[in-house]
């Protein structure tokens, strides 16, 4: 069967119970680790997930330094979202807003001193708790599996054309 068949066929027929409930236990579970991995978070280091988001997107970045936009699509956040978590965050002291040179409608964003310090001091905790409740859980084969799993749920949200040169058929 050709992939254009199979993913037709596939489309027409109903998901299954067992396929169902797979996609509730999926559901569950991240629900499960986010409120687990949250709490914690916050017990170690006094950040809440979306603290950490923010900082761990800046820390990222060549200067520790964004412009709003560009935080807000790189951790897909509506943008009036991330301006009221930077009020809080800027309030604590974790980050700065600047007028940005280039455009006076826009800021740039940075981390502080303190907001580095912090997030540096948050992130051995964090990754041990990822361990912990994570990467504990599953064997080196299920990482494989489930790598291989979520490159298949990505390529197919977010699929890439593909380009036939002038006169051969698509695959």
């Amino acid at each position: 069967m050709r992939d254009d068949e199979a993913t037709a066929t596939a489309a027409r027929r109903r998901m299954t119970t067992r396929e169902l409930a797979t996609w509730r236990a999926l559901i569950d579970t991240t629900d499960d680790l986010r409120k687990l991995m949250g709490a914690q978070l916050a017990r170690d280091s006094n950040l809440s997930p979306a603290d950490y988001q923010v900082l761990l997107a800046l820390s990222e970045t060549d200067g520790t330094r964004l412009r709003s936009s560009e935080l807000a699509a790189s951790i897909d956040w509506e943008r009036s979202r991330l301006s009221h978590h930077l009020r809080r965050m800027e309030r604590r002291g974790l980050v700065r807003r600047d007028e940005c040179a280039t455009d006076n409608r826009g800021s740039e964003i940075s981390l502080t001193d303190d907001g580095a310090q912090i997030f540096r001091a948050a992130t051995a905790p964090h990754l041990r708790a990822i361990k912990q409740h994570f990467g504990d859980a599953l064997t080196p084969e299920q990482f494989d599996a489930l790598a291989d799993i979520l490159r298949a749920l990505q390529e197919h949200l977010h699929p890439q054309p593909v380009t036939a040169h002038a006169g051969e058929e698509q695959a």
